[in-house]
């Protein structure tokens, strides 16, 4: 009898399910028909290889627009007409969208980066419309919101494990199935099953409709908000006793800092920008969901909290707009700065503002979203203009720059290569280099940045270093009809105990042997004859720092395929002469000590 009853609970549930999805799909038309569409395609570009990213972004606008525009619908009104007129609406800009996006040749980082802000405004709004004014609060709308989000991951996540191990099994034991079909189970879950499925755990809150609906309708309705908004007890304790602390310890820790580094490092320390930018993105979620909860911990945080956020943001601030003074503005130190205006004024809210208008907090958000992506005070129009300007200026004060040529010079100051190099690197990275007329058509930066301007660009590391990669051009011809014998001579740092010798040869009935050592560091490369005298020992640091600028070396950092003279170093005496032509090195600068690595070809003459 157990059995049968839970039999019969499962198939409730089941059914549940399948009519909850089925209603997503009705409730949701516009959004189900971009969803397939979105489907459709990759699974075209993934059979075919082909770059279908305009449409992918225009069908993700599109399913957005849609859920958003049934939000409105169902807060505001009542009438089918309307909402038809809506998704009119949704349709038409998703049309805009994509005619804006296929005028460009590409989609770089500012479509992408504009696209992704437009879609978390867009799903911001599809939280917020629907409580507006309404007797469910933000907070609750937030909370269902959350709690379907990661319902949706984990069944989408199942989901792809068992079809994974069903094909698994299929093809170890019963016949070959195609590599791509698991692209195209995850393409079809992630882009199909998972959107609609959170979208079906969304309730209908309450709206226009209400006025015409039975007594027992709109009790059921409620019934169903109420489960939907109700924290779990698992997301309670959660937040409350593991959350909540961990985020008050994190906020001594940079209190802490902030208090002893104040007149120093705090404001050129760039590892701490993202610890502050999370710490109120953590303070904030954290606030909200921690909004209904009836706890000491919960009630300690809603009243600390929001007032600590406040100065510890304003430092942030302050110092991310010194840094944009120093080294220019960019879109995303622009999004950094504008989040912490959001941080503030939003702690600010939150100190005085009951939790029920949390709501606030979102029309902020949508606000600060919408502000940062339309000209010309968005986020891309400024920082371009910014940087370009800083380029013409660095250029013309080394007279580099007449009318709309540029004469190369490799006799600059450090500091202004570091200008060139940072400014070209943001310009190149948003695809703008193609706008400024002083470049030329068609330039390349991995050919011609060199020829340009005089030297190799570079970046700057995480510890305010210019880490080298570079690598040699495969077309570029070696002369090798002076030298004995070629080897290739390896040198990486995760050796410990490299092999000693690297070849043995002779020349004239005498024998010579090459060996490499991993001390000191880099390394050594040492010929020797036949009774282990030393003919030459070439120091694998004076090798590296020829291609290192920190070193003062010959070359700037490079990214890009270099000819075999100027990847070659020789180094000779009057017995032997030993040249090293680099195939690929590497001086990783992103740790505390550098890291050396590389590939040599080695060519060697006896005298």
């Amino acid at each position: 009898m157990g059995k049968e009853v839970l039999f019969v609970k499962f198939l409730e549930r089941l059914r549940e399910k399948l009519s909850g999805f089925y209603n997503a799909i009705s409730r949701y038309p516009a959004t189900v028909f971009f969803l397939v569409a979105a489907a459709v395609v990759n699974a075209v570009a993934i059979n075919q290889n082909v770059d279908y990213y305009k449409f992918l972004l225009t069908f993700a606008v599109g399913a957005c627009l849609g859920f958003t525009c049934q939000a409105v619908w169902e807060r505001f009104f009542e009438k089918n007409s309307y909402r038809i007129i809506l998704m009119s609406v949704g349709l038409l800009l998703t049309i805009g969208y994509y005619l804006i996006v296929n005028h460009y040749t590409s989609t770089g980082w500012e479509t992408a980066i504009r696209t992704s802000v437009a879609i978390f405004a867009l799903a911001i709004a599809f939280i917020w419309v629907p409580v507006i004014k309404s007797t469910v609060s933000f907070n609750e709308s937030f909370m269902a919101a959350f709690k379907a989000f990661f319902n949706s991951l984990l069944f989408s996540g199942v989901l792809v494990a068992g079809i994974i191990l069903i094909l698994t099994a299929i093809d170890l034991l019963l016949f070959r199935v195609p590599e791509k079909s698991y692209i195209h189970t995850l393409s079809a879950i992630s882009i199909l099953f998972a959107p609609i499925y959170f979208l079906s755990l969304i309730p209908v809150y309450p709206g226009e409709s209400d006025k015409t609906r039975a007594p027992e309708e709109i009790e059921r309705q409620q019934e169903k908000i109420r489960r939907a908004c109700a924290c779990p007890k698992f997301v309670e304790v959660l937040i409350s006793y593991i959350i909540i602390p961990l985020l008050a310890i994190y906020t001594v820790i940079l209190v802490i800092y902030i208090a002893t580094n104040i007149t120093g490092e705090f404001w050129t320390d760039n590892r701490l920008e993202p610890m502050l930018v999370g710490f109120a993105i953590a303070t904030i979620l954290v606030y909200i969901l921690a909004s209904r909860l009836e706890n000491k911990f919960a009630g300690f945080f809603r009243k600390i909290f929001p007032k600590v956020l406040v100065p510890i943001v304003l430092f942030q601030i302050v110092s991310s707009v010194l840094r944009a003074m120093d080294t220019g503005m960019t879109c995303g130190r622009y999004y950094v700065i504008l989040f912490g205006i959001f941080a503030v004024v939003s702690g600010i809210l939150m100190s005085f503002l009951p939790v029920q208008k949390n709501g606030i907090i979102a029309a902020l958000l949508i606000g600060f979203s919408v502000i940062s992506i339309i000209p010309p005070v968005d986020a891309f129009t400024g920082s371009r203009i910014n940087q370009e300007e800083r380029l013409r200026n660095v250029l013309t004060q080394n007279n580099m720059l007449q009318g709309d040529q540029i004469t190369p010079n490799a006799a600059l100051a450090e500091e202004d290569k570091q200008v060139i190099s940072s400014t070209m690197n943001y310009l190149i990275m948003m695809e703008y280099t193609k706008d400024i007329a002083y470049l030329g058509e068609g330039f390349d930066p991995d050919k011609d940045f060199y020829d340009t301007f005089g030297f190799y660009r570079y970046e700057e590391s995480l510890y305010g270093q210019s880490s080298v990669y570079l690598f040699l051009d495969q077309q570029s011809p070696i002369n090798v009809e002076d030298y004995d014998v070629f080897v290739v001579v390896n040198f990486y740092y995760q050796e410990d105990n490299p092999a000693p010798e690297v070849c043995s040869f002779e020349k004239a009935e005498k024998t010579y042997t090459l060996s490499k050592s991993a001390t000191p560091e880099p390394g050594m490369l040492r010929l020797t004859d036949k009774e282990g005298q030393e003919l030459i020992s070439i120091n694998m640091q004076d090798v590296f720092d020829h291609f290192d600028t920190s070193a003062s070396g010959n070359y700037q950092i490079n990214k890009e395929a270099i000819s075999a003279e100027k990847a070659t170093v020789t180094q000779e005496n009057d017995r032997v002469k030993i040249s090293l032509v680099a195939v690929n090195l590497n001086i990783d600068k992103s740790n505390t000590s550098q890291l050396y690595s590389g590939d040599f070809y080695t060519l060697i003459k006896i005298k």
